[in-house]
């Protein structure tokens, strides 16, 4: 078998790996103290050589006001650098894994590409990214980062990218069943399970989230596995049971639709705009949708906690692809895309947190009340960066939700198969 059979066949593997789980996020996811100074604009220098250059751009941004913002991005680099052609092609969300992992096979894929955070590892270690170690240390601003976005760039002490934006998880509740019920929106677990209880009625369930099996139900889940002191890598932990016992004496109690195994956070957020729901788990994207269709008066706070306060983090990061002969274009292109009104500007119309300490403090963050409980909530967002292995552990997580709420395992038995399927996938 040839070398580049080999290498195809590689490949594939991982694209079965990484198709079995989606992004949470299809619809329009160090800790060091931030330095006061923003990153200056002479920190994109001109590229090495003024030879005409042309450079491939693969993103899965489709709102209006997302496509304009990168547009603006593209034409303002390539005014400063003539020499420089930008390319850019919309890749949908659910394909540009599989196309980046097949075109890498090819010797097709693009200099830059933007790649879902939790997919970032895998990629990483199927060698289709670049190391920029280098280029990211002289570039000086890695401790400007939130630990959890920027831990999703790092393979075995290597960075492989830079994050772009980030979103979170928070509590949606409808303010007006709670102030019929006379109760304040929960800050623990039994204050959610006593609220789910009291506003649940014959046509609304007191709570919602999605429990699909996808990367959804993972992404959903794991804030409430954190929040009880578990994690992934001690998995078969009391933290896990009680989570998944939670999940459990929701749909036993007839608060939560046992419909939430099919439902994806776009079918929750609809749901809970009509009035069918009182309280939903759901994240930063969903806040245009309900501005626009709920037939509801809607708030937000943080996820009530358990032991400690914990959210997931989802959004994308850019990567340079391995397989570039203009290493030094595409990350000086990053790094002009990341200076703090081009970014600042994607962002906001794009419905992105920033992963960036310093940038996050924008009065667009920390001004608006529903953003900045988001906001906030980037201090306990942790990334789901567990190694290359990552798909298939979320997919033991997900057979253990169905399993636990279908009634087919008690939450000890599910948990520990899950474990036992987990152990071995961690790197």
């Amino acid at each position: 078998m040839s070398r580049k059979v080999k290498a195809l066949t590689f490949l594939l593997s991982i694209v079965l790996i990484l198709s079995a789980c989606s992004s949470n996020n299809t619809s329009q996811s160090s800790t060091a103290t931030p330095n006061a100074a923003s990153p200056s604009t002479n920190q994109t220098a001109a590229p090495i050589s003024n030879d005409p250059v042309t450079i491939t751009w693969w993103d899965s941004m489709t709102s209006e006001g997302s496509q304009t913002a990168l547009k603006k991005i593209i034409a303002d680099y390539e005014k400063v650098h003539p020499n420089v052609k930008i390319e850019r092609t919309f890749v949908a969300a659910g394909d540009i894994k599989n196309k980046l992992l097949i075109g890498s096979a090819g010797n097709q894929a693009p200099d830059i590409v933007w790649v879902d955070n939790p997919d970032h590892q895998a990629l990483a270690a199927a060698g289709i990214l670049a190391d920029i170690t280098s280029e990211v240390k002289a570039w000086g601003q890695a401790d400007q980062y939130f630990e959890g976005p920027w831990s999703s760039t790092v393979y075995k002490g290597k960075n492989y990218g830079i994050p772009i934006g980030s979103n979170d998880l928070a509590l949606y509740y409808n303010s007006d069943m709670l102030t019929a019920a006379g109760i304040t929106p929960p800050k623990t677990w039994d204050e959610l399970k006593a609220a789910a209880k009291k506003l649940t009625k014959p046509d609304v369930y007191g709570f919602s989230l999605s429990a699909v099996k996808t990367e959804e139900g993972t992404f959903q889940f794991l804030p409430f596995m954190y929040q009880a002191g578990s994690d992934i890598p001690n998995f078969n932990s009391e933290g896990t049971i009680k989570a998944a016992t939670l999940y459990k004496d929701m749909i036993a109690g007839g608060y939560m639709s046992k419909e939430v195994i099919t439902q994806k956070q776009s079918d929750i957020v609809a749901q809970f705009a009509i009035g069918k729901s009182a309280m939903m788990v759901n994240g930063t994207w969903q806040i245009p949708y309900l501005q626009k269709n709920a037939k509801v008066k809607w708030d937000i706070v943080q996820l009530p906690v358990d032991k400690q306060g914990a959210t997931l983090l989802g959004g994308e990061n850019w990567a340079i692809s391995a397989a570039t002969k203009h290493k030094d274009v595409a990350f000086d292109i990053i790094k002009f895309a990341n200076e703090p009104d081009n970014l600042k500007a994607f962002l906001k119309v794009a419905g992105r947190l920033p992963a960036r300490q310093d940038y996050i403090m924008d009065p667009f963050w920390q001004g608006d009340k529903q953003m900045k409980i988001f906001a906030d909530g980037m201090k306990v967002a942790k990334a789901r960066a567990f190694g290359p292995n990552y798909p298939k552990i979320s997919e033991a997580i997900q057979i253990m939700l169905q399993e636990v709420i279908t009634g087919a395992k008690a939450p000890e038995a599910a948990v520990k198969d899950a474990d036992a399927k987990i152990k071995p996938l961690l790197q």
